[in-house]
């Protein structure tokens, strides 16, 4: 079952949890597919909403690669570039295996075809259960070098294609959370006009018309 679109704006993060991190009041930055990006101030973090087989225990959102300082906006940007790319994966088939220690939890992508795990947010460093001053930008390049895991996400899901336009436009470093929600919008349109259109094309014809 995939997650609808706002998932994470229904199911936030359970106000204890809010409070042992002090980030009551965070903002959303993006969504897709139950993978999300969060900011207070000078915090930023990945949301992860877990598998919905029941898998792991619950359905409370977990907190992963919570970092209290950001170096920069670019920084805080990739932190939605590596959450909608995360989405985009799980979305063509990646599943998201939560490993939790306390209020927050390392993210392990494993490929469904071979049970293996290619990657893990954040990274494990010796001595220390889920790393420390994990580079979000070399995760994201790590997250973007892989392959889907099966085919695009169904274009005849309106809800599913809008999540993949979403990723697909905030992977552009120039396009604002803003502009890749409009432009996501734009695509389906466009999509719903003439199906014959991929994806990608589908974007592009959405900046061009913009």
């Amino acid at each position: 079952m995939a997650f609808a679109s706002g998932h994470l704006q229904a199911h936030p993060l359970p106000p204890g949890v809010l409070g042992a991190l002090s980030l009551a009041g965070y903002q959303l930055l993006v969504d897709v597919a139950g993978v999300g990006a969060g900011r207070l101030g000078p915090q930023a973090f990945l949301l992860v909403a877990p598998e919905q087989d029941g898998s792991q225990g619950g359905e409370m959102t977990h907190i992963s690669l919570h970092q209290t300082r950001l170096g920069s906006e670019q920084e805080a940007f990739a932190y939605q570039q590596l959450a909608a790319q995360l989405g985009y994966l799980r979305l063509s088939g990646y599943r998201l295996a939560l490993e939790r220690s306390g209020l927050r939890s390392r993210i392990s992508l494993v490929n469904p075809a071979n049970g293996a795990i290619v990657m893990q947010v954040p990274e494990k460093h010796p001595g220390r259960l889920f790393g420390g001053g994990a580079n979000v930008s070399a995760l994201l390049a790590t997250a973007r070098s892989l392959p889907p895991a099966g085919p695009p996400p169904d274009l005849q899901s309106p809800e599913l294609l809008r999540q993949a336009y979403l990723a697909l436009a905030l992977g552009d470093e120039s396009t604002t959370g803003a502009e890749a929600a409009e432009l996501a919008d734009r695509a389906l349109e466009l999509t719903r006009a003439d199906p014959s259109l991929d994806p990608v094309a589908a974007l592009q014809s959405a900046r061009q018309r913009g």
